[in-house]
């Protein structure tokens, strides 16, 4: 299941990690950096460091300041609440939210493209961990809301047909046929894909590819590798890489999952809708009931 709204909820923690991250390091820089000389000098005319820091402060300054004051006012509510977050809150928020990736790099990726580390993302999950418990109280999903979700959505749950491969990548066909005899005749796919494969990737570990449905691979790796049945192996294969010999360990036909293997999926997610919906009013109505003053 892609679920869009999941997703949402949780990159509110990268926005706003990435925020609190940026507000520390321009207070840093500014500091270290405000007495080491121009930033610039045009024709003997200097723009200084600290214009450029006041600059971006005006630009940037008041979103993350806004940022800080709503992280604030998380922990002050959940504070007065008796709610905190545990370690297990912030191990669960972690896998929900790797799950929306498709891959651990893509989850990394995203990451770096925010600035953070995961160990940095895992302090923030406290913050969510806390704002998610403020929150559920106000939450109710229906049985009739979770059955009419999925049946609207039945096609989404179906996992399609897949099958599980190694391969062994060489640069010519004739290398392709003579490991194909050598298999043939017992050698270890894996050592020999170790040895022998131009494929970094799978190399280091067998050849193993994984689990992987159709339109992934190439369309004459993939014609090959579905035609067979487990145990098989292919004649070589080219495609733009090079030749190819497959083999199929297992195969999946495709499933339909019932409705009650999903409902907790669907919960889950209506819940984090009806909470991302609720936080904005929710943060305005904190604001609303505290004294805050900004100076700048």
């Amino acid at each position: 299941m892609n679920d869009t709204s999941l997703r949402n909820w949780k990159i509110i923690s990268l926005v706003l990690l990435a925020l609190l991250i940026a507000a520390a390091l321009f207070l840093f820089f500014r500091e270290q950096d405000a007495a080491l000389g121009p930033a610039a000098s045009i024709n003997g005319v200097e723009i200084s460091k600290e214009d450029v820091y006041d600059a971006l402060l005006a630009v940037d300054g008041g979103q993350t300041l806004s940022a800080m004051i709503d992280e604030e006012l998380v922990r002050q509510a959940a504070e007065k609440a008796g709610i905190e977050a545990t370690d297990a809150d912030v191990a669960e928020q972690m896998d929900a939210l790797k799950a929306q990736f498709s891959s651990e790099d893509e989850f990394l990726s995203a990451l770096a493209m925010y600035g953070m580390t995961v160990e940095g993302l895992e302090e923030q999950m406290y913050v969510e961990a806390r704002l998610k418990k403020l929150l559920e109280p106000q939450v109710d999903v229906t049985e009739e809301e979770l059955q009419a979700y999925y049946d609207e959505h039945a096609a989404s749950f179906e996992e399609p047909e897949q099958v599980k491969a190694s391969h062994i990548l060489v640069a010519t066909k004739e290398e392709a046929e003579q490991l194909r005899l050598e298999l043939a005749g017992g050698a270890d796919f894996a050592a020999l894909a170790t040895e022998k494969s131009l494929d970094p990737g799978s190399a280091e570990s067998g050849g193993d590819l994984g689990f992987f449905a159709k339109g992934v691979m190439e369309e004459p790796f993939e014609t090959a590798t579905f035609s067979l049945e487990a145990g098989q192996l292919s004649e070589p294969v080219e495609t733009s890489n090079g030749f190819h010999i497959i083999q199929v360990s297992e195969k999946k036909a495709a499933y339909q999952p019932t409705f009650e293997e999903k409902k907790e999926v669907i919960r889950t997610s209506l819940a984090n809708e009806e909470m991302s919906a609720l936080m904005p009013t929710w943060l305005e109505e904190q604001r609303a009931s505290v004294k805050i003053e900004e100076y700048m």
